[in-house]
């Protein structure tokens, strides 16, 4: 009879593997309310070997919301083929899967989390947004996004983000809805600063000569004309 023995694992490996139960135990907790104690324990390892790995529990936090970052940045990545709306779908699709997986640790990155006011920490969160945002530039095919369309990339990126944020207090309303929402609100904002700038409405005119009938935009130009009968002109009041 042979009796098991427990394989030593190498510093790295056992580096990632701390962190990956420090963010798995995020997912569902508030990090705050995660103690080193417990992390040791979900190891299978002792508090002081912990902290042999990682000096406290800020460093260990800190090396969890790197590999989040790193993860969520990547949920932006989509192949550059078909429309842009349908695109877009997919990208929230993947983007609120992360959200619906580490709740707690998706509002930790965002918020700052025990290390609020980090240096490091806000360097993540803003990558995270900067990657955001060059995927979805590079989904326009502009290499130089003028001002108004940097602002619409941007405005969307945030609004993406806390839309997650304040969904993930009461999730009142079915996840689908809110992607689809955010892909309809996309095209809200590009059509906005269509209407004040040239450039913009050219560009917009691009996107949506792509745009089939039954897609994302094109279900949003059907809603918003079910809300503006064609018997009513602008300016003039609906009959009563």
């Amino acid at each position: 009879m042979t009796t098991g023995t427990r394989r030593r694992m190498g510093v790295e490996e056992r580096r990632q593997q701390l962190i990956g139960v420090a963010l798995e135990l995020f997912s569902h907790r508030s990090p705050d309310d995660v103690s080193i104690d417990e992390i040791a324990a979900a190891a299978g390892i002792s508090r002081p070997l912990v902290y042999h790995y990682f000096p406290g529990k800020l460093s260990l936090y800190e090396a969890a919301l790197r590999r989040a970052a790193d993860e969520l940045a990547q949920r932006f990545v989509e192949p550059q083929e078909g429309p842009l709306g349908a695109r877009l779908l997919r990208v929230m699709g993947r983007f609120f899967a992360f959200v619906d997986d580490h709740g707690p640790g998706f509002s930790a990155l965002m918020r700052g989390g025990p290390a609020v006011g980090s240096n490091r920490t806000n360097a993540m969160i803003d990558e995270v947004r900067h990657a955001a945002y060059q995927q979805i530039v590079t989904h326009i095919g502009i290499e130089r996004p003028p001002a108004r369309l940097e602002l619409v990339v941007r405005s969307w990126v945030s609004l993406a983000e806390s839309t997650a944020l304040i969904w993930l207090e009461q999730r009142k309303i079915p996840r689908a809805e809110l992607e689809l929402q955010l892909v309809h609100d996309f095209a809200a904002l590009a059509a906005v600063s269509a209407a004040y700038d040239a450039e913009m409405a050219g560009i917009l005119g691009r996107i949506l000569a792509d745009e089939p009938a039954d897609g994302p935009f094109g279900e949003l130009v059907g809603r918003l004309g079910a809300l503006v009968p064609a018997t009513v002109e602008p300016g003039v009041p609906a009959p009563r």
